[in-house]
């Protein structure tokens, strides 16, 4: 197993405003009972007005950073997955890195061969982008085993919700995670492998617009299609499929077996596909590791924010199997294997 890329250090951040379902009672036809029985989603966090995704994004870096017990100057790549940006430009890793203190040349009158400089880098890979960071990670820790990267899965998914949709907006929450990954010093996890999957013949499944497809002039009023917009029925499907598949075939080629998992993190989609996915791929419900209900969906940040409540309730500990899968617009899917 490759043993490259060890997490040192991990930190999340939710906003402290709470939606509850007896919220979402007060703007739309839906009731507690309707949201619960369909999703298992009790209440998600929401950002305020005055907040962005590269907040949430900066504050649970700190975290993981403060974690990792090092110093934020150490940091060599920021990576920001996420489908919710600040701005199309700059990226939210930019920002973040700003407000660590980390632009390169600020200050410095000479630049020299030995000058740190540092890389940052958005993608969005939807409710994947976590498992996708960890295999973009993984590479550069292989180019250089002196990096160290800073992870960060971060989404203001509510910032793209239609609120007259109640099949969408009762799904989504705000959040953020992060993680120190290195290939040296201390750490708590290491990433044994990774595997990711993609159709993009099926990209309309799920989308979110506002981007340069639609051609908007000022004056223009938002319309529908700036919102997420999902077909649910299919997108159970595939989303169950994938992530079982894409799970086996990770074991199955590091010559292990659904038994020797000693804990599940699935994507925090809904509790209807946790359960579908738990049941076909015949894992004891308690070693299915699910926080859904307090937190909603919250897309790329969603397994870190399962991860730290895991590791807070002692669940996760090296020399033990954790297995996470995920599955995002894109179509995009993963699966990793840590221990």
């Amino acid at each position: 197993m490759n043993k490259l890329c060890q997490i040192a250090g991990l930190g999340i951040c939710v906003p402290e405003r709470v939606l509850s379902n007896h919220d979402l009672e007060q703007i739309m036809d839906t009731n507690e009972e309707w949201i619960v029985s369909r999703t298992g989603i009790h209440t998600r966090r929401i950002l305020d007005a005055s907040q962005g995704t590269s907040d949430v994004g900066f504050f649970a870096a700190q975290k993981a950073i403060l974690d990792a017990g090092i110093d934020a100057s150490e940091i060599t790549h920021i990576f920001v997955a996420t489908c919710t940006p600040d701005y199309l430009s700059p990226s939210v890793s930019c920002l973040i890195a700003a407000r660590l203190g980390l632009s390169a040349y600020s200050g410095v009158s000479t630049i020299s061969p030995t000058t740190k400089s540092l890389m940052c880098l958005d993608f969005n890979a939807a409710c994947s982008g976590f498992v996708y960071g960890l295999e973009v990670a993984r590479a550069f820790l292989a180019l250089d085993s002196n990096a160290v990267v800073l992870l960060i899965a971060a989404e203001a998914l509510s910032r793209r919700m239609n609120y007259n949709d109640r099949s969408t907006s009762v799904l989504f929450g705000d959040g953020a995670g992060a993680v120190v990954l290195r290939s040296k010093g201390d750490s708590f996890l290491t990433v044994h492998d990774v595997s990711c999957g993609t159709d993009g013949d099926l990209n309309e499944l799920i989308q979110i617009g506002g981007g340069t497809n639609m051609n908007v002039v000022v004056g223009d009023t938002v319309k529908e299609d700036f919102f997420l917009n999902m077909q649910g029925r299919d997108v159970f499907k595939h989303a169950v499929r994938c992530m079982v598949q894409e799970s086996l075939k990770l074991l199955s080629r590091n010559n292990l077996t659904i038994d020797d998992v000693d804990l599940f993190i699935p994507h925090q989609a809904n509790a209807r596909i946790i359960e579908a996915v738990g049941s076909r791929l015949e894992i004891p419900a308690e070693k299915v590791f699910t926080n859904v209900s307090e937190y909603g969906n919250t897309s790329a940040a969603s397994i870190l924010l399962a991860l730290d409540d895991a590791r807070k309730a002692g669940k996760v500990e090296a020399g033990k199997k954790t297995l996470i899968t995920t599955f995002g617009a894109g179509l995009t899917w993963g699966s990793a294997l840590l221990s």
